[in-house]
């Protein structure tokens, strides 16, 4: 088996019938296999796939297993050369498939492989970045990315100057779709489940890069990536964005240790402070009820951030009380 391609999913109906129409229309030169997790969806998604794609094989994980341990739960279960993590919301373009197989082949060397993301509208959606850093955390709560131009200390989130229009390699590429050579994949385990909400991707390519595996990233591969809309609105409930900020803490403390998590900390809460201050003085010149949830929000996570330790939110699992427990928290830990 050439490719084996593994989808989670969670009352997806609404998307995974385009999802996979789009893998089987646009893909012509490579075996593969289609490997669904499910995490307990209940809107039909299971019986919709077997109904409609009988060579999809559905995995029912009976409950929500998030990210990492649900595409685990897929790899186990894959026999491909190669193996393709794919969100469920994405739309795979005529030959994608097939062009990133083949120069996996031409890159033996190569242990991972990304294409260019579109947005439902045709946009660019940047779907390669070099690897956090505490430099780049602070240089991005410090607003100073325009610096970026100026050289590689100053780089944030992003590569300067590149909007994904030429092939090179990168530190790590999202998660929405990345092909791995099964081996290497293998190898490494899987993705690591401790970071249950953001980080899976980027910990998983730190490690691909580790074992002496680059990551190319490749333009002329092209899916549409449709948004994720339970996870990505304007204003996400205080929880989406506090697990997120808890897995920030997970992955500092795994590669930077206690002292790391303590630094990370200092950045959250600059970081949190200034857009605070900021955004409220806007808010005095001109009020609105989007300008007033966004202060609400970085109220919360500033809080959150200020009576946190985070050596002992990382080694013991121990959070701390807000006033108003947040709603939207998405696991358990």
């Amino acid at each position: 088996m050439r490719l084996s391609i593994i989808i989670l999913c969670w009352n997806d109906r609404k998307v995974i019938a385009d999802c996979l129409e789009s893998i089987f229309a646009h893909t012509h030169s490579t075996e593969l296999e289609v490997i669904v997790s499910d995490n307990g969806s209940t809107d039909g998604s299971i019986e919709f796939i077997r109904a409609s794609y009988p060579q999809v094989q559905v995995i029912e994980n009976g409950r929500n297993l998030r990210f990492a341990r649900a595409n685990n739960v897929g790899i186990r279960a894959s026999r491909g050369e190669y193996i393709l993590i794919l969100n469920p919301d994405t739309l795979i373009h005529e030959g994608t498939l097939d062009t990133m197989v083949k120069l996996a082949d031409q890159h033996p060397g190569i242990g991972a492989v990304g294409c260019k993301v579109l947005g439902a509208d045709g946009s660019y959606q940047v779907s390669a970045f070099p690897f956090d850093s505490l430099r780049s955390d602070w240089i991005i709560a410090l607003h100073l990315e325009f610096l970026n131009g100026i050289g590689k200390w100053f780089q944030g989130g992003a590569y300067a100057g590149w909007k994904g229009e030429t092939q090179r390699q990168v530190d790590w590429i999202s998660g929405c779709c990345m092909m791995i050579r099964g081996n290497v994949l293998r190898d490494a385990s899987g993705f690591d489940e401790q970071f249950f909400y953001y980080f899976e991707d980027q910990d998983l390519c730190r490690r691909i890069w580790a074992a002496g595996y680059p990551i190319l990233y490749v333009p002329d591969a092209t899916i549409t990536h449709l948004g994720g809309q339970s996870t990505k609105s304007r204003f996400p409930p205080l929880g989406f964005v506090l697990d997120g900020q808890v897995t920030r803490y997970l992955y500092y403390y795994k590669y930077y240790g206690r002292r790391g998590v303590r630094r990370a900390r200092r950045v959250a809460l600059t970081s949190a402070l200034l857009r605070r201050v900021g955004y409220g003085l806007k808010q005095l010149v001109h009020p609105t009820e989007a300008g007033r949830k966004r202060l609400e929000l970085l109220r919360g996570v500033f809080e959150w951030n200020y009576l946190v330790d985070p050596v002992r939110l990382v080694e013991n699992g121990e959070e701390p009380h807000l006033k108003t427990e947040p709603a939207g928290r998405v696991v358990e830990r």
